[in-house]
């Protein structure tokens, strides 16, 4: 069974040339954290979802997977 895919945090990071460490860096927040929302594992809250978008320099709806196909 595949592992449901909701946000494109690692995606957005590799687009960027930036890593995990450093978005944990510029959030302030636990490397662990920022590694379980780029695996999926768990997922951000609205409000850490706006950071990560500004830190990245990029539209909050590019972080989040399309329902729309």
């Amino acid at each position: 069974m595949d592992k449901k895919v909701y946000n494109r945090i690692k995606a957005v990071l590799a687009e960027k040339g930036k890593t995990n460490n450093w978005l944990a860096d510029q959030l302030e927040m636990n490397r662990t954290t920022i590694s379980k929302w780029c695996r999926n594992d768990m997922q951000p809250r609205i409000e850490n979802l706006f950071q990560v978008a500004k830190a990245l320099d990029v539209d909050v709806r590019e972080l989040l997977v399309s329902t729309k196909e």
